[in-house]
């Protein structure tokens, strides 16, 4: 999808230039009135892609492949350069992570106003987004390929699934202020769809479950998804989280072993299903989250509001 609306863009461009010496005289009306029509197009996209503002920084969806394609170059840079997965050859040729997901689902980005490169102002973070029916229509949730989520699906056939993945934040950007307007963006998303549960595949640095032992225990013993939002790790993928006793866990050290952005998801007040998969392409243990959006702490709700008009752009 993303490669035909390159090489159309390509066709046109050319198509223009050619018009543009055949026609000198009249072109400049005729090119103007479609250049006026389709800059308003974008504009309105862009318009109804913006989900939030704070300060420099701005929450919206990306609304064009150039767009995402920034994205997979960040995500590109956060996980292959600067983290442990393994690039393919396609991927570092084009210095992008890219899957078959990228056509379908939605791409939150978060923009800074205040510093630019040469595609504009600046990326600094990016989270990808997938509804139930798209999903339903395409290739299916991305964490069905490590965790069991069928029976979840079926268990809640009344509710709205939104799966969450591919989050990366620049490393200057990764405060408070980011970590807010991300949120704000997902909430917004989530009211503007009337969607009811968030699940996604979450990572923890390494391959190795023993020198993991204490986080994957701790969500094991303290974070388990309650009866009715079980889900399990696949069977041929399965790891096993419980390898310590709850009595022997200190808590605190545990929270202090967590990713930020684990820990994120519990304190807003996800639950974690049943067993871990390790991911060696990228260097990771991934657990998956299910987060009910009825489950939400109430303090968040009213944090960022109940319609997400907190940092309304």
């Amino acid at each position: 999808m993303l490669g035909q609306a390159i090489f159309s863009q390509a066709i046109a461009a050319r198509s223009q230039d050619l018009l543009g010496r055949l026609l000198p005289a009249p072109l400049p009306f005729v090119a103007r009135t479609g250049f006026d029509a389709a800059a308003r197009r974008v504009q309105s996209a862009q318009d109804g892609a913006r989900l939030g503002r704070l300060g420099s920084l701005e929450v919206r969806l990306a609304t064009t492949p150039a767009e995402i394609r920034r994205a997979q170059r960040l995500r590109y840079r956060i996980f292959f350069e600067d983290g442990p997965a393994t690039a393919t050859l396609a991927a570092r040729l084009r210095r992008r992570d890219a899957d078959r997901f990228d056509a379908v689902c939605e791409h939150l980005l978060v923009i800074d106003h205040a510093r630019r490169d040469s595609d504009g102002p600046i990326l600094v973070g990016t989270y990808r987004l997938q509804r139930q029916e798209i999903a339903a229509a395409h290739h299916g949730f991305y964490s069905a390929g490590e965790f069991d989520i069928g029976g979840l699906l079926a268990r809640h056939s009344s509710l709205k699934f939104l799966e969450l993945g591919r989050s990366c934040v620049l490393p200057p950007y990764r405060n408070k202020r980011t970590v807010e307007l991300l949120w704000h963006g997902i909430w917004s998303y989530v009211r503007r769809h009337n969607l009811d549960v968030m699940i996604g595949c979450a990572s923890l640095d390494g391959t190795d479950p023993r020198t993991l032992a204490l986080p994957l225990s701790f969500l094991h013993h303290f974070a388990t998804a309650p009866e009715g939002w079980q889900v399990s790790a696949l069977p041929a993928r399965r790891v096993d989280m419980n390898r310590a006793p709850k009595e022997t866990i200190d808590p605190r050290a545990a929270v202090r072993a967590l990713p930020p952005l684990i820990k994120g998801y519990l304190r807003l007040g996800a639950f974690c299903g049943d067993g871990a998969v390790i991911d060696h392409s990228f260097g990771t243990t991934d657990v998956l989250i299910v987060m009910p959006v009825s489950a939400i702490n109430a303090r968040y709700v009213e944090h960022f509001g109940a319609d997400a008009d907190r940092h309304a752009a």
